[in-house]
């Protein structure tokens, strides 16, 4: 049986192999695709050309955008700016508005809500008296999971930020101690690495460029990461410039301080992993353990007939 099974895929194998030369000669897929996108045709309006689109891009974003303009007209101004500051705390600011979050929230709220309502009044056999509370549950839970998945998205956001931050003032020190000015060694930090703590200060060096002062620059970059560490050194950076102290004094103090504190951070953790480790040891390896070694005892003692004794 085994000989034929083997016999079996080596002939499936051979024959694909055979079809795929077979295509191969004397073609060129990439031709044979731009030919095909040369050959369609323009469309005739812009009614053909929205009818291209998927449905979720023609229909459902701009329903639930209309349904989160005419929430955000009744929404209080202070939560739209705090909305506004949590999705520039995730790094959303360029793809994502505060209606767009409102829709998310509305979509999820709704979606949930209906699923909860089909599980526990359409398909189920027998209606739970609880199922209108299940309903609102899931309801409720749909209209909070947007705000969670955007904490942790900060939380990711600003853990990576932490992480880069160290290695980010070493590079700053090397090229401002080798002769570079402050913003070009930023510029150097934006051309070799592709994070989030890069990204912001490529928008620095951007908005300096458009005329605005550096320090307005990074104290913005600070209230963009959130992050006490960046916002220390942002502080450092912008008393330096203002009372003419070195820049490369500061930089290897700053330095020196990023690295004594993600040391203590590391420390910190490996002191937290005996106890966080004690809650999955106590409820899931230990009981496995004591199945797997008392087991067979146990049975023994009940087929001997010993426990009955008890």
């Amino acid at each position: 049986m085994i000989g034929v099974l083997i016999i079996v895929v080596l002939l499936v194998v051979a024959g694909l192999v055979y079809v795929g030369f077979r295509d191969d000669r004397n073609r060129d897929p990439l031709q044979e695709r731009l030919a095909q996108f040369g050959e369609r045709e323009l469309p005739d309006s812009l009614e053909e050309i929205e009818l291209s689109l998927p449905f979720r891009d023609r229909v459902l974003i701009p329903v639930l955008r209309r349904i989160a303009g005419i929430t955000t007209r009744f929404t209080p101004e202070k939560q739209l700016e705090e909305t506004r500051k949590q999705i520039e705390l995730a790094g959303l600011a360029g793809s994502m508005e505060p209606t767009t979050f409102f829709a998310m929230r509305i979509g999820a709220t709704i979606g949930l809500g209906l699923a909860a309502f089909m599980v526990f009044f359409v398909l189920s056999p027998k209606r739970d008296p609880n199922a209108l509370i299940y309903t609102i549950g899931g309801a409720a839970l749909g209209y909070f999971f947007p705000v969670l998945w955007i904490k942790g998205k900060i939380s990711k956001r600003q853990d990576g930020i932490l992480k880069a931050l160290p290695d980010a003032l070493d590079l700053l020190t090397i090229c401002v101690e080798a002769g570079l000015g402050f913003d070009q060694a930023m510029g150097k930090i934006y051309e070799k690495w592709d994070n989030d703590l890069a990204i912001g200060f490529g928008r620095v060096l951007r908005e300096i460029q458009l005329g605005k002062l550096r320090r307005e620059a990074l104290r913005d970059m600070s209230e963009r990461m959130g992050v006490p560490d960046v916002q220390s050194f942002c502080a450092a950076v912008i008393q330096a410039d203002q009372l003419g102290v070195s820049m490369t004094k500061i930089l290897r103090v700053q330095s020196d301080q990023m690295r004594v504190k993600r040391r203590q951070r590391a420390q910190e953790k490996a002191h937290q992993a005996p106890v966080k480790m004690m809650i999955p040891m106590v409820l899931l390896i230990f009981p496995s353990l004591w199945i797997v070694l008392l087991g067979p005892a146990v049975v023994f003692l009940i087929e001997s007939g010993v426990m009955g004794k008890f």
